[in-house]
């Protein structure tokens, strides 16, 4: 049976490359808002050999999540892998100067949308799924306070899951990855030199063994 690999941020840096890097063992349902990036990673697993499914689709419209997880349900009846690398990166900012709008959009994708999915897409993953969250430890440092203190929220309910299903499933598992040269990080660090970082598919690679254990 075709195993099924529902990738939210799929659309570039991390989640992208562990898209291609699942092409081997995995049907991708690959989940982003930029719709010609994800027909650049489509061309990239089909080039490989695999095969996707697009959706195009932001994870903080509730019912687009709902659509799409019913969607995997009527197709295959299950889900065997989720890897959530969805992530917002709002501006850095002294704690006392936090745009109202910032926090707002991080705590609406990176806490609620996250805390809706794993509700949705748990029952998919069963007993036997795998969930893979990717911790990014900034909580406390200096001008991280709107994407360090929602991005913790996140990792918080992710844990509190893992401790919630560790008898009965799915498996939830939490990775760190290496800095590397993604979007996200450079808008926190614009002038940093990216040849010191880890490339996204050497990352991917990396991590693949972790994300593929049963």
């Amino acid at each position: 049976m075709t195993q099924i690999a529902l990738i939210t941020g799929a659309s570039r840096g991390l989640g992208a490359a562990l898209a291609k890097a699942l092409v081997p063992t995995h049907h991708i349902v690959a989940v982003g808002k930029t719709v010609g990036a994800l027909e650049e990673l489509d061309d990239a697993i089909q080039g490989l050999g695999g095969q996707a499914t697009l959706a195009p689709m932001d994870i903080t419209v509730d019912a687009a999540m709902q659509q799409l997880c019913r969607g995997i349900f009527d197709r295959w009846g299950k889900l065997d892998l989720w890897l959530h690398t969805a992530v917002h990166a709002a501006p850095l900012a002294p704690a006392g100067h936090i745009g109202p709008k910032d926090l707002a959009k991080s705590i609406a994708i990176n806490v609620e949308a996250t805390a809706r999915l794993i509700s949705y897409v748990g029952p998919l993953l069963g007993q036997g799924g795998h969930a893979v969250f990717f911790d990014d430890p900034r909580g406390g440092a200096q001008f991280f306070g709107a994407y360090g203190a929602t991005k913790a929220a996140q990792i918080a309910l992710a844990r509190s899951w893992q401790a919630e299903s560790q008898r009965t499933g799915p498996k939830v598992t939490i990775l760190e990855p290496a800095p590397m040269p993604t979007a996200t990080r450079a808008r926190f660090y614009p002038g940093e030199d990216r040849s010191a970082l880890t490339d996204p598919a050497t990352e991917a690679a990396r991590l693949l063994p972790q994300i593929l254990q049963a």
